[in-house]
């Protein structure tokens, strides 16, 4: 028992699912939703908070996205900025949801980089965990903990999320493997990726692992996989 069988836990579940390399590597490499920032800044906006992921939000983000990205209405973070909440409220109705979005955008637009990706990973890859409170995203009223780590993450950053699904899975494999379960969320951040290190994983692919592997559960593999392209 021990690190050990954490490790043997989860070589198991992750030789199970292939596709989180992937899923890994697209989000270190800030290319998920075809590499646009706005779409990814959208999807950490309606994903803090709570609704199922799968089944809620990646459905909003693509109507989002037909409605205002495809058609060329929505095609940067200044313009996401600027968008009247009344109308965006057609795709998703939680105002706060677009509070957040609508500041996010406009506080990314203030660092350096060429394009909006490359704005939101100087950010991501300048930002501090244990002063997270402080940051210019982390201070946003709405923006917890959970909604920065998952920027963070799609900005390059491999960390992992302290939400309830990620949390409630990852402390389940620690008390199978007899090691200490971890709630307090920035507690629970550490320690994951302590973990990961020591279990040769990397921390962004725990956070994937956990999300799939809930909606397998809940739905069977078939209500994820197709979408699996498109985030």
């Amino acid at each position: 028992m021990g690190i050990e069988e954490l490790k043997r836990l989860l070589d198991e579940v992750l030789a199970s699912m292939p596709e989180l390399r992937e899923l890994g590597d697209r989000c270190l490499s800030s290319r998920r939703w075809g590499g646009s920032a706005v779409l990814m800044v959208v999807d950490a906006a309606f994903t803090s908070i709570g609704m199922s992921y799968f089944r809620s939000v990646v459905p909003a983000v693509i109507r989002f996205k037909e409605l205002f990205v495809d058609t060329g209405r929505v095609s940067s973070l200044l313009e996401l900025a600027s968008m009247e909440s009344d109308e965006l409220r057609t795709v998703w109705r939680n105002r706060r949801s677009w509070s957040v979005a609508r500041e996010v955008a406009r506080r990314l637009i203030s660092f350096d980089g060429e394009d909006d990706v490359r704005r939101l990973r100087t950010w991501a890859l300048g930002s501090d965990l244990e002063n997270w409170r402080a940051d210019p995203i982390g201070s946003i009223k709405g923006v917890g903990l959970v909604t920065y780590q998952y920027l963070r993450m799609m900005g390059g950053v491999d960390t992992v999320m302290p939400d309830k699904v990620v949390k409630r899975v990852i402390n389940s494999l620690l008390r199978q493997a007899g090691l200490n379960e971890v709630w307090d969320d920035l507690g629970f951040v550490r320690e994951v990726e302590r973990l990961a290190v020591l279990t040769g994983h990397r921390p962004v692919e725990l956070t994937w692992m956990t999300w799939l592997l809930t909606e397998r559960r809940l739905m069977g593999e078939p209500s994820y996989s197709r979408l699996i392209h498109l985030i």
